[in-house]
């Protein structure tokens, strides 16, 4: 127990260490390491997939379910997609040492703000191997020394993946230090973690809903925290039926695994009776359950021509199925009168993640992009954009549901801070 504290410590210390030199890094040393990762997580990809299907094995054999076991599988396509999303952060502006909204103001003074790293992140995850990449990618560009603290579910995988990117980092001239990796799963280390204020700058947890609320409460420095998402794709009355299936199929069918797949389809009870069977039969395809309301219920079983290919996946919506981050081929369907009913329903049962419009209607996609409390509002297309890779910011640390202060994607601006810079020629204050 000692040792794996003393290990923490250390390696925290090293990390604020490093920081203080990486604040000051040349960006063309910084895209030089990302490079060399890119191109490790391809050459090396033998090592990396034999130690991923080590922690798949052991977790598939301890009855982890489908979507956790989906989020911790590596594989060759994977770990090309990790490559190219952190050679699209290489690519991308450095935002450290930016000048932003410079003025002069009437005495002379010319005052702005330049953004500067945070300093060391802190970053507790499950599950996702993807991460220790991820993370440490836009730690990198953005300056931040990381502190990385995966689940024990991961280990193997996430040691392989933290090596490449030491290995690739320190061999392009980053400060050593600058990734650390805390190898020991005991979980007493995540509550030294979250006391190591002066240490560690910011805390992002990345998993479960009770990790988040572990961190939230017990973090002694600020927290970033989301990835909980019970999103929602409402069809208007005005929507274009043939894009609403195709919308709502791939919000729900492309990766129901992660947080910005659809969990509750509201539709609105003009379109009901034409569209609701459209889209059951498509997602019946993929064996999406369908946990729907009394008049969603009542809409498809009256329609033979396609109930028997649907009422096998058809279930009674209870209370619960509101509000429910499914993250399986799962859905809840309930029938609304109205946009008004559609938007408060959101705001009852929403996590502030990622909601979606289906209509031809502008004033109606209009209210709800402006009246929608989320992170990432939508009209006519898909909640699984809710992406840093998506959006084109490179990775992602992961979607913050709250306000302060970053919202959405957290890539690499989210990962500054400013200060601000006053250049004078004497000015003296009255």
């Amino acid at each position: 127990m000692k040792s794996a504290i003393k290990e923490l410590e250390e390696k925290g210390k090293a990390a604020k260490a490093a920081s203080k030199k990486l604040a000051f890094l040349s960006t063309e040393i910084k895209n030089k390491a990302l490079l060399n990762v890119a191109d490790a997580l391809v050459t090396k990809q033998d090592e990396i997939l034999a130690a991923n299907k080590v922690d798949y094995g052991e977790a598939k054999a301890s009855g982890m379910n489908e979507a956790m076991l989906d989020r911790l599988m590596l594989s060759e396509d994977r770990l090309e997609s990790m490559s190219q999303d952190t050679r699209t952060v290489a690519v991308l502006p450095d935002p450290v040492g930016e000048i932003i909204e410079m003025k002069t103001l009437p005495n002379g003074l010319q005052i702005g703000k330049k953004r500067v790293p945070l300093g060391v992140i802190g970053a507790i995850y499950e599950s996702r191997p993807n991460v220790t990449i991820d993370i440490s990618s836009l730690c990198l560009k953005s300056g931040n020394a990381v502190v990385l603290r995966g689940g024990r579910e991961a280990v193997n995988s996430n040691t392989a993946l933290a090596k490449v990117a030491q290995e690739a980092c320190y061999r392009a001239g980053v400060p050593q230090g600058a990734i650390q990796f805390i190898e020991s799963t005991e979980r007493v280390l995540v509550n030294r973690m979250l006391r190591m204020k002066g240490i560690i700058d910011l805390i992002i947890p990345r998993g479960g809903a009770g990790l988040i609320k572990l961190v939230s409460e017990n973090a002694a420095m600020p927290v970033v925290t989301g990835g909980i998402g019970v999103c929602h794709t409402y069809v208007d009355k005005s929507a274009d039926l043939n894009k609403a299936v195709a919308i709502a199929y791939n919000a729900k069918v492309q990766r129901p695994t992660v947080c910005n797949a659809l969990d509750c389809l509201l539709v609105h009870s003009q379109v009901a009776p034409n569209y609701l069977p459209s889209i059951a039969k498509e997602w019946a395809k993929a064996g999406v359950e369908m946990h729907c309301d009394e008049r969603a219920l009542a809409i498809l079983k009256a329609n033979n021509v396609i109930l028997n290919e649907v009422k096998n996946l058809l279930v009674p919506a209870e209370d619960e199925d509101w509000g429910k981050e499914y993250l399986s081929l799962k859905a809840a369907i309930k029938v609304v009168d109205s946009l008004d009913e559609a938007l408060e329903h959101i705001e009852t049962y929403g996590s502030g993640h990622s909601e979606a419009i289906v209509t031809e209607d502008y004033s109606a996609a209009m209210r709800f992009l402006n009246e929608v409390d989320a992170a990432c509002v939508y009209a006519n297309a898909s909640t699984r954009f809710t992406d840093g890779a998506q959006f084109g910011l490179g990775a992602e640390l992961g979607i913050s549901t709250q306000k302060f202060h970053a919202r959405g994607p957290m890539a690499l601006k989210e990962l500054t801070s400013y200060k601000w810079i006053i250049f004078g020629s004497g000015q003296i204050r009255p």
